[in-house]
């Protein structure tokens, strides 16, 4: 047996219940029925790989959040209509599990989701400190949004577990476009190409701003792993800023949050690599393998 291997054997219950904390919600879904419910991709997809690992979706979804809300209309608007300072840890969670639904719910349920958040996103408009108008389904903002959570878990992925080949990275965009077109992002981006140029015009957009310190020091603190993993908890989140473009994490002043020192940064690799061969039966990833016949284990790799 691989030590990669054993190391997933001794970790995989308490690593199990960790990604379950992460995931808990308040309307449970569940991903094991309709029994033979497809969902938007299939389970051979690069999508599939990718977003059943746990500690690569929490780094990706905090770069994520810290790209998106540097843009000030994005900002202004999560922070005046969500409950992300009161209880980040719920905002969190109910993000985490919305990825997980988009990438293995069954299809109904999936557009069940989408047509509840195209909903909640029409009541959402207002204006930035700076006097601009947004609302929350501008289809730019929207496009912004999708495009920063594609590329984050990904570049989380590849830095902490393996390289995706640039074909696979190009395929895993486009599996992304059934749901963005369900949320009314449409005209995301489709290919590691797009994204980059989508990241480029909104470069100049991009602002620093205290509300991004504070975010970053609530995620450090808050309740979001069980007590004895808070020290983990505060290394991913350097992780997800040390993840930040260059350009961008210039833009947006967060070289003082700190960066990875290469220690660091080998740990994170070896327990990335750890939870890639890691079983969790009951995890969105192997319970919608179960809803299609597939053995839970289908997706940990040979």
């Amino acid at each position: 047996m691989s030590i990669a291997r054993l190391a997933a054997a001794l970790l995989s219950l308490p690593l199990e219940r960790t990604a379950a904390t992460l995931l808990s919600h308040d309307a449970p879904v569940d991903f094991a029925t309709p029994v033979g419910e497809p969902a938007l991709i299939g389970p051979d997809s690069v999508s599939w790989r990718i977003f059943r690992n746990p500690l690569t979706m929490f780094i990706g979804g905090v770069t994520a959040v810290l790209l998106e809300l540097g843009e000030p209309r994005v900002r202004t608007g999560v922070w005046e209509h969500s409950g992300f300072r009161a209880d980040p840890a719920r905002r969190l969670r109910r993000t985490g599990m919305a990825a997980m639904v988009t990438v293995y719910g069954a299809r109904s349920r999936m557009e069940a989701l989408a047509a509840r958040v195209r909903a909640m996103h029409g009541a959402v408009s207002g204006t930035t400190p700076a006097g601009e108008p947004y609302r929350a389904d501008d289809p730019e903002l929207l496009r912004w949004v999708q495009g920063t959570a594609a590329f984050a878990f990904l570049a989380a992925y590849r830095r902490h577990v393996r390289d995706v080949p640039a074909a696979e990275r190009d395929l895993y965009y486009a599996e992304g476009s059934a749901g963005s077109l369900l949320y009314a992002a449409e005209g995301a981006p489709a290919s590691e190409a797009e994204f980059g140029a989508m990241l480029r015009a909104m470069m100049p957009r991009l602002e620093p701003s205290p509300i991004l310190d504070e975010l970053l020091a609530i995620l450090r603190s808050a309740p979001i792993l069980p007590p004895a993993m808070r020290p983990l908890q505060r290394l991913i989140v350097r992780a997800a800023v040390d993840l930040v473009p260059a350009e961008a994490r210039a833009r947006l002043r967060l070289g003082r949050h700190g960066r990875l020192t290469a220690a660091e940064a080998a740990f994170l690799h070896m327990l990335g690599r750890t939870l890639d061969h890691a079983r969790f039966p009951t995890s969105p990833a192997a319970q919608a393998c179960v809803r299609l016949g597939l053995p839970a284990d289908y997706l940990v790799p040979a």
